[in-house]
């Protein structure tokens, strides 16, 4: 589909380049979507669980920040995690002003069990590129998400 503004040759280009990038993230992400159906947790539950797996407790605004979500959103994440008892909040021992998330036994359980599913079905969605292709991807959006 192409695009009705009649810019320059390099503003329709990157507006094109724009419009691939976020709908095959969609679509690939629509798709991984679907692991989750029919198990109590979401996409944004299973990002923070898995955020809080690898980096250890975060505050919830260093949450929100790594998940890109809003300090609303993160919020109800959050408090869904905890009605779950996926992970507790509670003050941070170096610094009793900071209230840090961290992951319960049962959270932790649960994305153990979870992640290996996960890294397969990345691994069968970027299987349409090749090596050489998922490194460059890699590259180009590193490249383009440190534009600040």
């Amino acid at each position: 589909m192409g695009s009705l503004y009649e810019g320059s040759k390099t503003e329709t280009r990157a507006l094109s380049a724009l419009i691939n990038l976020v709908r095959s993230a969609e679509s690939v992400m629509g798709r991984l979507k679907g692991q989750f159906a029919g198990l109590a947790i979401t996409q944004s539950q299973f990002s923070a669980l898995d955020a809080l797996i690898h980096l250890g407790p975060l505050s919830q605004r260093e949450l929100g920040e790594k998940l890109f979500k809003t300090s609303g959103n993160i919020t109800m994440v959050v408090d869904n995690l905890e009605r779950a008892g996926l992970v507790r909040r509670g003050r941070d021992a170096r610094d009793r002003r900071r209230v840090a998330v961290r992951l319960t036994p049962k959270g932790k359980r649960t994305i153990q069990g979870l992640l290996p599913r996960r890294v397969a079905a990345i691994h069968e969605e970027m299987g349409a590129l090749t090596a050489a292709e998922q490194e460059e991807l890699r590259r180009l959006c590193r490249k383009l998400g440190r534009q600040e």
